[in-house]
């Protein structure tokens, strides 16, 4: 019978190697099932009554949920008084990881918008459509969705001079949307994508 305890070292160390490298397998599946997911586009603009799941990579005693207050700000364990309102996710952990940095090396944040309540994170239709309202956004939503949504134009609806109104950078930029162009021939670059706080303005013909 062939003697293996020569191999029994090497055997030792590949076994003792396997078991470190599913332990660090197992360790980075925990820390991403831990860590939450997105569930709004990069360009959702935090607001006032949202919910935002804070993250801190390798602290979860400074990862907590809060609401943002009607002063627009939020605090958290080592952060206090930090304004939310009007910043991106990703621009308020980065925000949140230099004010961390003077107590935790190297810090990883991740905001998630649990709960989107705020008017920024709505879309609004007005105008001649047959029921005006303000819509929940959500990331892929395009002008033909919420036309829909609301349950189509009325008999006096200009659809060409539809427009977008979106407040960026501080001004209020505006679209023109040909909408009968797409409701009537299919022209589906008139179909554009929304931002959260979008407009869209249907007219009265004036015929």
């Amino acid at each position: 019978m062939r003697d293996h305890s020569a191999f029994s070292p090497l055997r030792r160390w590949l076994l003792a190697l396997g078991l470190v490298a599913g332990l660090a397998g197992a360790a980075v599946a925990a820390e991403s099932a831990a860590a939450p997911q997105q569930t709004v586009g990069d360009d959702y603009i935090i607001g006032p009554g949202d919910s935002l799941q804070i993250y801190v990579s390798r602290n979860p005693e400074l990862s907590v949920t809060v609401p943002v207050r009607p002063d627009g700000k939020i605090t958290t364990p080592l952060v206090e008084n930090m304004v939310a309102v009007g910043k991106s996710p990703s621009q308020l952990a980065r925000d949140m990881e230099q004010v961390l940095s003077e107590f935790v090396r190297q810090p990883q944040v991740n905001v998630i918008v649990g709960g989107a309540v705020s008017t920024f994170s709505q879309v609004k239709v007005v105008g001649q459509v047959r029921q005006p309202q303000a819509l929940p956004y959500r990331e892929g939503l395009k002008v033909l969705d919420i036309v829909l949504a609301t349950g189509g134009l009325t008999d006096f609806a200009a659809p060409n001079r539809a427009r977008i109104v979106r407040e960026e950078g501080g001004k209020t930029v505006e679209t023109r949307v040909r909408l009968g162009d797409l409701l009537n021939k299919g022209d589906l670059k008139q179909n554009l994508a929304l931002r959260p706080g979008d407009v869209l303005i249907i007219p009265q013909s004036l015929f």
